[in-house]
């Protein structure tokens, strides 16, 4: 019986030494399970370009509303909708029988008053007149050349012409119609230079500058670009903060753009030639109190970022990194501040 339970004892304590032995040597295997498995990437300095895009209305060069400066009856019409007319050219003719009468009036007074006016003006050289008499001679001859001019304006008048060249979009009079000083004959757009008008938020409106090239897109002419430039910045803001921009772009002639239709604008804005930056992926929380996990040592350290600009899938960091550190990609989510990690290459 001594022997027996000697026995026993010596195979129990066998047991609990076998035990002890295995349990120390899992040690290694539980502190692996422990790391998170994850992959990084390195803060390093990148240049940073961003492509801005935005949504704006063509416009014409040149939008002009005709308007009479005389009263009379249209006596004939020189375009109809869709015309095409030069700078000068006679759009409306209106009824001038009387102006021409006054004009010709005007012109023969005109005449006479000036054939006066040199021959007193040549007698007074000699003091042969009074200065008095002289100066009523010019006085007349004053008027008279006055009258002349505005019985010639009046005349002009009568012949309402485009002061642009362009399309007539409009034509709201017709033939035998009176029209009054003020009446709206034609509207006239040129539009072999157009305009793209929108408006930039005021972050972006001071990263651009006058003369950037951009590229303009339209439904029009799907996988056609259309090259122009930046023409105009505002100085002042709208109510909404943002800033109205216009783009200058030429008129193509093989895939012409009419005015009121819309386009989409994009040009590049070099934010800055190189900047210290990370992925966006890396973020940890938002832009406004961003986090990410720096990996040193096989271990992940929580730390404050502060963010500049965003572009793309990239963050421009201001404070709170250095280039050559590392910093958790993927897999931050299972992480906490000093949490043992394992790459994954």
């Amino acid at each position: 019986i001594p022997a027996i339970a000697l026995i026993i004892l010596a195979a129990i304590i066998a047991v609990l030494m076998y035990n002890k032995k295995m349990r120390a040597a899992a040690v290694p295997t539980s502190e692996i399970l422990r790391r998170v498995p994850v992959t990084v990437a390195p803060v390093s300095m990148r240049p940073l370009q961003d492509t801005l895009t935005l949504v704006g209305t063509v416009y014409a060069n040149n939008d002009v509303n005709v308007i009479s400066e005389t009263q009379g009856r249209i006596t004939k019409l020189h375009v109809a909708v869709g015309d095409y007319v030069r700078s000068g050219g006679i759009l409306v003719q209106v009824d001038d029988e009387l102006k021409r009468a006054a004009f010709s009036s005007a012109e023969v007074n005109f005449d006479r008053a000036k054939r006066d006016f040199d021959r007193y003006d040549a007698l007074f050289k000699k003091k042969s007149i009074t200065a008095s008499q002289y100066e009523a001679a010019r006085q007349t001859f004053k008027n008279a050349e006055a009258q002349f001019i505005v019985a010639r304006r009046q005349l002009s008048d009568t012949r309402i012409t485009s002061p642009i060249s362009g399309w007539v979009t409009s034509r709201p009079v017709d033939l035998g119609a009176m029209v009054q000083p003020g009446t709206m004959v034609a509207n006239v757009v040129d539009i072999s230079t157009l305009k793209v008008k929108f408006s930039v938020a005021e972050r972006d409106a001071f990263r651009l500058k006058v003369g950037d090239p951009v590229h303009v897109t339209t439904e029009v002419y799907p996988g056609t670009s259309f090259t122009g430039r930046l023409s105009s910045i505002a100085a002042k803001s709208d109510d909404a903060h943002a800033y109205p921009v216009e783009v200058a772009l030429a008129n193509s002639k093989e895939h012409p753009l009419k005015a009121g239709l819309f386009a989409r604008v994009a040009f590049m804005s070099a934010l800055s030639d190189t900047a210290l930056s990370i992925p966006r992926a890396a973020l940890m929380g938002s832009i406004k109190d961003p986090q990410v996990f720096v990996v040193k040592n096989d271990t992940a350290r929580l730390r404050q970022i502060v963010v500049g600009d965003v572009v793309g899938d990239l963050l421009g960091i201001r404070q709170g990194l250095h280039e050559g550190e590392t910093i958790v990609l993927n897999g931050q989510n299972n992480l906490k501040d000093g949490a043992g990690v394992t790459i994954v290459r």
